[in-house]
């Protein structure tokens, strides 16, 4: 049973289409990241799967209960760390805790919850006097609260320094480790492909691609470069590399020295000795695969594959 199933989703603001038949599922168990440039309708989907705003159309399901018709009881098994939110500057970390220990009928200790997101010794400050990282690891640790069956976690680094964000994504592994669901919405790239294991891609109110990160980076023309820095290269060399079967493209960057640059899926020691055939010394090469932040770029600009979601 998928943990969250969102079935031809629409949802319009008089006349703005925020969503457009909107499908996909996350499965249960799966850390599943959620991008989308700004405006794509992520907070929207987000706001629909916890029935903060209803939907036009379709239906959204939850750990197998209808988002709308059950959503007191999804929000007692869901953890969530919106974005944006901001605590109350009265309370301390300890009376922040309590009130969502409280909320949910749970027993979790406070003290345990805050050491793991590293604020113990701040546990009896008040809120108004902490850091935005503070505050984004005060919603974390409220978050936690009751092993939830499902995360919610939406852009949970802002505020956070290196360091914050290596242990958010150490907290992420160790709740999937348990078992939950992670459904995990960022603009960081980097912290995308560090934790999930699925990836989808929202494009004006569209899912445009799903998939994992391999799969994604395979879906992008040239999604392998190899540079080649030579001596020197010539029209015939180019072209013999161009018209090898795995190559999709190559230019040349620079004079002194060349440097080629080759699209290439499949054999790299076949551009070289191409090269070499034909008197080109290889003074140096390098191999760099396509990241998820080319992944996204491909899939969102107007310029990109237009692939549909898989």
């Amino acid at each position: 049973m998928p943990a969250i199933s969102v079935d031809t989703l629409t949802k319009s603001y008089g006349q703005t289409l925020a969503l457009s038949d909107l499908s996909f599922e996350v499965e249960e168990g799966e850390v599943f990241g959620f991008l989308g440039p700004n405006g794509a309708g992520k907070s929207t989907t987000i706001n629909v799967i916890l029935d903060f705003i209803r939907p036009t159309a379709g239906q959204v399901t939850v750990l197998g209960l209808d988002a709308q018709a059950h959503s007191r009881e999804i929000r007692s098994r869901t953890g969530v760390l919106p974005e944006g939110v901001e605590t109350y500057d009265r309370l301390t970390a300890r009376q922040h805790l309590e009130f969502a220990i409280d909320s949910k009928g749970a027993d979790d200790d406070p003290e345990e919850l805050l050491e793991r997101v590293g604020l113990r010794d701040a546990i009896d400050k008040k809120a108004g006097g902490y850091s935005k990282g503070m505050s984004q690891r005060l919603m974390l640790a409220m978050a936690l609260v009751g092993e939830p069956e499902l995360l919610i976690l939406d852009e949970p680094s802002t505020g956070l320094d290196p360091n914050g964000a290596r242990e958010m994504r150490e907290i992420v592994r160790e709740e999937s480790a348990r078992g939950a669901t992670v459904f995990f919405s960022s603009h960081i790239m980097e912290q995308v492909e560090a934790v999930c294991d699925r990836v989808g891609i929202l494009r004006d109110g569209e899912m445009v691609a799903i998939d994992t990160v391999a799969g994604l980076r395979d879906s992008v023309d040239g999604g392998t470069s190899l540079r080649v820095t030579v001596d020197r290269i010539d029209d015939d060399a180019l072209q013999a590399v161009r018209s090898l079967p795995d190559v999709g493209g190559a230019t040349v960057e620079g004079q002194n020295p060349p440097t080629l640059v080759v699209q290439v899926d499949g054999s790299k020691t076949t551009v070289l000795s191409t090269l070499e055939d034909r008197g080109i010394e290889v003074q140096d090469f390098s191999t760099r695969e396509a990241t998820l932040e080319d992944v996204f770029q491909s899939y969102t600009t107007d310029t990109g594959t237009g692939v549909e979601a898989r």
